[in-house]
């Protein structure tokens, strides 16, 4: 049973200058739709960015790691079901919402670019899931465990990666660059707040995790209505991991052996205001929510030969009944994550050859 309280004093929350250091290594997270923003937009014409380019950058950033992702390349690949209790049907005509069960095919992953980073290397989750209707449809949707994006607009994305990019001299950020950004940017004010007191979480199975884009549900009379959603968990534990290497996976594995893993599946309704083309707004006061059923976990594997290893989670890669946004993050992401896609896939014979994740340093 997973304790409700660490059995260990808290830690206090980071200071502004510790907060500013460990966006460097947060940085991962959003540098990939930093780059893919510029490649929707044309914003480094003449030399645009295009999608391969912006796998080029992870890649000198983290070197090549062949048959691994780009970005989340650590992870392990999970199975079961989602079971529909049919509150959303009426927002909805996707299958998926209707009452029963739909297969899901997931992967849970640590947001960093090596796949030998430590689980302590970030305090970001994330999660994703292809759900298969029985239509032969699906649903795919990449989620994390951060409540929204730092900077909301592509020039914003650009220049956030400009002033964490590493010096070529030091490997680090200019210490100066980072705190004269946030400061021209107020919008990021709400992910440095949640920056300061996040700290990486012991277990995959204890996060709740984010849409954080906006999407929209279509009924079958062709009601509109936009939405993110969230995977709230049944597991409660400890807020903060220890200090080991690898304890997400040995934790999953003894979570699993105890019994499947359950997350609601909340939408949250956007009222008449509420952004949707601005992942880095919040969607503050009484929102309506409805909970749409049961994501259920009851196996995992490894990510080198499970059923997630070939699955390109692509936000847009939608059934019908739910559509983007008009957030331009999904069609970078999109971009993006196709390009790493084809990579890696084309890598897949030395993957096999290659030592296993456990032993390598």
């Amino acid at each position: 049973m997973i304790d409700r309280e660490p059995p260990y004093p808290r830690k206090p929350p980071l200071s502004t200058s510790a907060t500013l250091l460990r966006l460097a290594g947060i940085g991962l997270v959003v540098v990939i739709a930093a780059s893919a923003f510029a490649y929707v937009n044309g914003t480094f014409d003449p030399q645009r960015l295009t999608p391969a380019r912006v796998v080029d950058v992870f890649e000198r950033s983290n070197g090549v790691h062949p048959g691994y992702r780009r970005n989340h390349p650590k992870g392990i690949c999970v199975a079961g079901y989602f079971e529909s209790n049919g509150a959303a049907s009426a927002l909805s005509r996707a299958q998926v919402f209707g009452s029963g069960r739909t297969p899901v095919i997931g992967r849970l992953a640590l947001p960093t670019g090596n796949p030998y980073s430590p689980d302590s290397a970030a305090p970001i989750r994330s999660f994703a899931v292809q759900f298969t209707q029985p239509n032969g449809q699906q649903w795919r949707s990449g989620m994390n465990s951060m409540p929204v994006f730092p900077v909301g607009t592509p020039q914003a994305f650009i220049d956030l990666q400009k002033a964490t990019a590493p010096d070529p001299n030091t490997g680090k950020p200019d210490p100066a660059k980072p705190p004269a950004f946030f400061a021209a940017h107020p919008e990021t004010q709400p992910f440095l707040a949640w920056v300061k007191t996040a700290r990486p979480s012991a277990s995959f199975v204890t996060e709740t995790y984010n849409s954080i884009n906006a999407f929209v549900l279509v009924n079958a009379d062709g009601k509109r209505q936009a939405v993110r959603w969230s995977l709230v968990p049944a597991a409660t534990g400890q807020a903060w991991a220890p200090d080991s290497k690898d304890y997400l996976q040995q934790d999953l594995n003894e979570k699993l052996a105890s019994g499947p893993q359950r997350w609601s599946l909340l939408l949250t309704l956007a009222n008449a205001q509420d952004p949707t083309n601005d992942a880095s707004k919040a969607w503050t006061g009484e929102h309506k929510t409805i909970n749409a059923g049961t994501l259920v976990v009851d196996s995992d594997s490894s990510q080198l030969n499970g059923d997630c290893r070939d699955i390109n989670y692509d936000p847009l890669i939608l059934p019908s009944g739910i559509e983007g946004s008009d957030d331009p993050l999904l069609a970078a992401r999109s971009a993006a994550y196709a390009a790493s896609y084809m990579r890696r896939t084309s890598e897949v014979d030395q993957l096999t050859a290659a030592p296993s994740q456990e032993k390598q340093p």
